[in-house]
Parts: structure tokens; C-alpha cells; sequence
């Protein structure tokens, strides 16, 4: 395989939509995300209120990445190997001697192996890995710390097994679905999607005039141009520069293989028809669906027996691992996490930026200094470099994030978001993830802080 990947080699480009094509203003759609989850726990579930007050330096608890173990309420962050780097009961860090003593002295998390090789969900554990849900890592860590009432300076709690009923875990997937089901845009349900349609300028970034040049551009060089999201028909505005849409792609099950694959459905003024299809005969716009079915639908089009697809994605679990392990599709990595260390943002992120309302007119967590998502965290760390501490504090190293390692491994290469290459010629080579290759070889247009700073460790 090539050291250099580039899109004039592919016969299909592929987009997701949310946080990829369609990129959001992050706080406020944080901020919206948490308080939709957290007025349904407490208006539905009869939650404490207090679930609804934040202040701007909570957001620093909100980082990517994080796995929640629903069996003792901690949220960990792990290593390359699955080791335990960082973890917290609730929203409150655990002391390194309390992570080897709930852990072990190797630091293992149980169920690591799970969920490096299959990111299928668990009702033992839950992965945030995208923007929609991470806000819900918060609102989990907070509803532990309301479980057993800690009090900062006065009650600190000492892990002694399985004491969080992970029965509160139903409920977030209960205020998750209330907020995210398919009707709900259009039944005004929840707090998400009305307040989204209300103000959609207050969340939604407008799509950069470059990134509609570089779309065009790719239709000129006769590329065919797919578009697969998991949202709803409904959530998405039609535009007639790609070849096929799948809405409601339901991923990662979609890349699923035979017999768990999901036949497509034609729609009819935004609803479902009842009766799935047999195969794709043709372009066109679609729900639901199965990669293989796709697959046969993409050789027709481009006239070869194997088309070449590069797809680009924000989700690890719903985009780059199944789309490059079972679609063994070219994959890109949408890493806003990289302009969070040191990767300039993109000349149209700017201009958007400079398109928002005015310092006066925004909330008091911009005033504050709200951390962005994106954004390393004080209490967290890095998203793609840790150290890794012994017991005692004698000896520390610094070890590759899981994410980080999975980047490396299920991408083809890693952007900070699309503007970043949409001013490239097609034919431009990227320099590829390789395991022959320094850890920082793959980012585009160069790698974050944190791997540079421990590539030069090393020499």
C-alpha cells in the first residue's frame, strides 16, 4: 500500500452529515444537548433540579473519549492497552492509589477487550465518542454524584464494589430517545429539536461556500457523491449534488453483514415506505439500508467491480471502525480535538466565527470562559497523549490514548474538519496512518501538540 492516499484515486467520496458536512457551534449546542437530557430526568423522572445548574468550569468535565462502567458509576479514561489512565467517581477524580486498588496493580479495565474489538453497546458500559451524546457524560457523572450526595471538602467517597444501581443508565437512554427519536423533529418533542428549529443559527455553522466549490469540484472529476447520516429524513435539507442519500442509516448498523443487514426503504413525503427493497437499481434517496446492498448499487454506477470509496466521519464506533473493518472503505476522521492543540482552524471556521452574534448578545459561559468540547481538559488531560503514573508517583510515562490508538488504526488519515482540505486540488497527497510510520504521520494539516511534544520525548 502507498505511503500517500489521495481523493482523485476514488471512484466514490462519502460524507456523514452531523459534525462532518453539517458542523455545529459547540457550546451552544453542549449546553442545549445537556439541558434537554437533564429537564427530562428531572421533569419526567423526578431527578433533582439541581441537575439543571451548571456554571462555566463544569464544562471541563465534559471530554470525549470517556467510557462509563455502569456497574460501579466511575468514568475512565484508557490507554492504547486498556489500561486505566484517569478515572472518576461521579464528576471526582480517583487518586492513582485508588485506581490500582479498584483496578489492580496493572490498572485493567474488564471489559476492554469487548469494546476494542467489536464498539457494540453493553448494558455493563457506555462509550462517548460523538458530540450528540458526550453532554450525557456530564449529566451521568453529576447524577452518581447525586446517588451518593458528596459534598466537596466534607465526604469523599472510597470505592468499595458495585454501589451504583445502574438502574439511573435506563433513564439516560430514556431521556436520550425522548430527545433524539425519529418523530420528534417533526412532533416538536423534547427540548432539542424545537429549540433547534427555533434559532438554527444559534447551533448550526452554514456550510462554507469552499466546501461547496470542493463538493462541485468532485462531481466535474466524476466522482459519485454519497451521503450516509443516522438522522432522520426530516433533519436534513436535500441538495442535489449527491448521487445517493441514505437518511436514517441507523450505523453502525448498517455496515453490518448478512443475515443482521437491514433492507432500504423508499420515502414518501418524509415517512418510511413499509416494505423494504430487495436491492438499489438505481440513485437516488433512501432510509435505513446495509452497506452490501450499497455496495452492488455502487459497481453499477461507477462500471467497476470494486469501486474505491473514501468516506469521511466524526464516529469512531459509527463511521470509521465499521466502514473500514467490514466496508474496507478508505476512511478520513473529522478530529476537532486537533484544533484544541495547536492546529490553526480553517479559513471559512474564522469567517463563520466572525458571522455570530455579538459579544454582548452571548451567554454569560462565553463571558466566563466556557471550555469548548473540543478542548483539552484540565481534568482529563489530552485527547490523544497521557502519562501514565505508578503507584506512589515514582515513575510516569506517557502512553497513546485508546482514541488516539484507533485513529491510527481504523483511519486513513485524521482532519480537523473538511474546510481544512477543501481549498486542495483533488490529486493532493496525504501523507497515510501507518504502523511503520511515527505516531504522527496521518494528521493533515499537521499533528496535535501532544504527539509532537511526545515524539521529541522520545528522540
Amino acid at each position: 500500500m502507498s505511503e500517500y492516499f489521495s481523493l482523485s484515486d476514488s471512484d466514490v467520496i462519502g460524507f456523514d452529515l452531523d459534525h462532518t458536512l453539517c458542523r455545529y457551534h459547540l457550546k451552544e449546542t453542549s449546553r442545549l444537548i445537556y439541558e434537554s437530557f437533564a429537564r427530562y430526568l428531572v421533569e419526567h423522572k423526578g431527578y433533582d433540579k439541581d441537575l439543571l445548574n451548571l456554571t462555566p468550569t463544569t464544562w471541563d468535565f465534559c471530554f470525549k473519549g470517556l467510557v462509563v462502567d455502569l456497574e460501579d458509576g466511575n468514568l475512565v479514561k484508557l490507554a492504547e492497552d486498556g489500561t486505566v489512565l484517569r478515572a472518576t467517581h461521579g464528576t471526582h477524580d480517583l487518586s492513582t492509589e485508588e485506581i490500582i486498588k479498584h483496578y489492580g496493580p496493572k490498572r485493567e479495565w474488564k471489559h476492554f477487550n469487548s469494546l476494542n474489538t467489536s464498539f457494540t453497546r453493553s448494558a455493563k458500559y457506555y462509550f462517548y465518542d460523538n458530540y450528540f451524546d458526550l453532554p450525557g457524560a456530564l449529566l451521568c457523572g453529576r447524577v452518581v454524584d447525586m446517588l451518593h450526595k458528596v459534598i466537596f471538602d466534607k465526604v469523599w467517597y472510597h470505592i468499595s464494589g458495585n454501589e451504583v444501581n445502574s438502574d439511573f443508565w435506563k433513564d439516560m437512554v430514556a431521556a436520550i430517545d425522548h430527545n433524539y427519536n425519529t418523530s420528534a423533529f417533526k412532533e416538536d418533542a423534547g427540548t432539542y429539536f424545537p429549540s433547534v428549529k427555533r434559532d438554527p443559527n444559534r447551533y448550526l455553522q452554514p456550510c462554507s461556500d469552499s466546501v461547496k466549490t470542493w463538493l462541485r469540484s468532485m462531481k466535474s472529476a466524476g466522482k459519485v457523491l454519497l451521503l450516509i447520516t443516522s438522522s432522520h429524513s426530516d433533519y436534513y435539507c436535500p441538495h442535489n449534488l449527491f448521487d445517493v442519500i441514505i437518511t436514517n442509516a441507523l450505523k453502525p448498523g448498517f455496515f453490518s453483514l448478512v443475515p443482521q443487514q437491514r433492507p432500504f426503504r423508499t420515502l414518501v413525503s418524509d415517512v418510511e415506505e413499509s416494505e423494504g427493497l430487495p436491492s438499489l437499481d438505481k440513485p437516488g434517496w433512501y432510509s435505513q439500508g446495509n452497506w452490501p446492498h450499497l455496495h452492488e448499487l455502487l459497481k453499477t454506477m461507477t462500471g467497476k467491480p470494486e469501486p474505491k470509496v473514501v468516506y469521511f466521519g466524526d464516529s469512531m464506533r459509527s463511521d470509521m471502525f465499521p466502514a473500514s473493518t467490514f466496508g474496507k472503505w478508505e476512511t478520513v476522521m473529522i478530529v476537532e480535538e486537533m484544533e484544541g492543540e495547536g492546529v490553526p482552524k480553517s479559513d471559512a471556521a474564522m469567517s463563520n466565527e466572525a458571522q455570530v452574534e455579538p459579544l454582548e448578545k452571548k451567554g454569560k459561559f462565553e463571558d466566563q470562559g466556557m471550555k469548548a468540547p473540543s478542548d483539552a481538559s484540565n481534568q482529563w488531560g489530552s485527547y490523544f497523549v497521557d502519562v501514565h503514573k505508578s503507584g506512589g508517583g515514582d515513575e510516569e510515562s506517557q502512553k497513546l490514548t485508546w482514541c488516539c490508538h484507533c485513529i491510527h488504526k481504523y483511519s486513513t488519515m485524521a482532519i480537523p474538519s473538511v474546510e481544512h482540505i477543501a481549498d486542495l486540488p483533488l490529486d493532493y497527497k496525504f501523507l497515510r496512518f501507518s504502523p511503520d510510520k511515527p505516531c504522527t504521520t496521518g494528521y493533515y494539516p499537521r499533528p496535535p501538540d501532544s504527539l509532537l511534544k511526545r515524539c521529541e520525548s522520545l528522540l
